[in-house]
């Protein structure tokens, strides 16, 4: 096992930026309950009003548009369960089962999700091209007078690609549709304003930023219909019943402010390092596909597929020399078929076994990438050796 570390899946997780694990230490002695009335109780509530604010600006959102969950996950799912709600508040065509559109490559909580709300729902999932692009005019053609929501990712947790969530935005409002987007792959990658692109619903993490796991965000346009996915409680203004996790949501906040500040700067240096390894990769490996290869990218996420060899013994291999990379979303990692995402994009068979997401940070280097490419160009070479590639 190599003594170097080299830390390539950010997409999966990042590590707490170090002003948010201070962040979160100073504040942990606020352990009040942010629902009690005394004193104690009354600072947690603070702390947790000024993270909203935080939160909210980030994205041009109102304070009162955010309500704060377990994960990304959560939000996702409480999005697409408002349709099977008693109540029914989103149902706008009463008359008629609701219609769903969503995409092929979403993540596996939206799929999933939908795939359980068939019963009372109609659900409708849009193809994608080889670089993980819906077609908007697909998304025209499917919309239908009981069209009540479209999920969209804004961008893809495994091949990095960024949708264009304003044009897809404008159709769905002109249809009269609620729009959501889970963008917990871009808050803090690349800019987002909520008001701008005509977003109703919009999900988002906080550990995928540096921030603490167990902590997500839920924006709901003002006057969007809306059901509580958790019940119980009058938290969040009755929104999402249970505790409040101050401690989380105070990090949450820092690692937004800390985005603003380094964003900018961090997506024009990972921008370089992405293309060096992608260039390093093609000058020193023969058959490899890179997926999502086009200008709409997030620019820390490069996924490349290797022809002959599997993916799994590649991440293992690497790990072995101390690089960390994932075969696709850390949520569906213990599946032994083929990724979703690349099955959707329609690449070739030889290849589709051999996908490898590498996904950087704000603290990998350069002499991280050189290594990179140097260790993948040996795996390959070792990998291959033992199949019949060069028979």
């Amino acid at each position: 096992m190599s003594q170097r570390k080299v830390y390539l899946d950010h997409n999966a997780t990042t590590p707490l930026h170090p002003k948010v694990k201070k962040k979160i230490i100073d504040t942990m002695n606020i352990f009040g309950n942010p629902s009690s009335l005394h004193e104690i109780g009354r600072k947690a509530r603070q702390l947790i009003t000024e993270s909203r604010g935080e939160i909210a600006d980030f994205i041009n959102a109102d304070p009162e548009e955010i309500i704060f969950v377990g994960s990304g996950s959560e939000a996702n799912n409480t999005v697409l369960s408002m349709l099977t709600c008693p109540s029914k508040p989103c149902t706008l065509h009463s008359e008629q089962k609701p219609h769903v559109i969503t995409t092929k490559i979403e993540h596996p909580c939206i799929l999933e999700t939908a795939s359980c709300i068939n019963q009372t729902a109609e659900v409708d999932y849009l193809q994608v091209d080889k670089n993980g692009k819906i077609d908007l005019q697909e998304l025209k053609d499917k919309l239908k007078s009981n069209t009540i929501l479209v999920s969209v990712m804004m961008a893809n947790n495994e091949i990095g690609t960024i949708q264009d969530i304003k044009k897809i935005g404008e159709i769905v409002q002109e249809h009269g549709s609620l729009f959501h987007t889970d963008a917990v792959q871009a808050v803090g990658k690349i800019p987002v304003d909520v008001k701008e692109l005509g977003i109703d619903y919009l999900s988002m993490s906080a550990h995928k930023i540096y921030g603490p796991k167990g902590i997500g965000a839920l924006y709901i346009k003002k006057g969007a219909p809306f059901c509580p996915f958790i019940h119980g409680g009058h938290q969040e203004k009755g929104r999402r019943a249970g505790t409040e996790n101050t401690s989380g949501i105070v990090g949450f906040a820092e690692a937004i402010k800390q985005r603003r500040q380094e964003m900018d700067s961090e997506v024009k240096r990972l921008a370089q390092l992405r293309k060096k390894l992608k260039q390093g990769l093609k000058n020193n490996i023969e058959k490899i596909k890179f997926i999502g290869e086009q200008k709409d990218t997030l620019p820390n996420t490069l996924n490349v597929a290797f022809y002959g060899v599997e993916g799994e013994a590649i991440l293992l291999y690497l790990d072995n020399e101390g690089i960390a990379v994932s075969t696709g979303s850390a949520c569906s990692s213990g599946s032994t078929e083929p990724s979703h995402v690349i099955s959707a994009t329609g690449l070739e068979q030889e290849y589709i076994h051999g996908s490898i997401r590498i996904s950087m940070g704000r603290t990998t280097t350069e002499k991280d990438i050189d290594y990179t490419i140097e260790t993948f160009t040996s795996v390959i070479k070792k990998l291959r050796s033992f199949t019949t590639f060069n028979n």
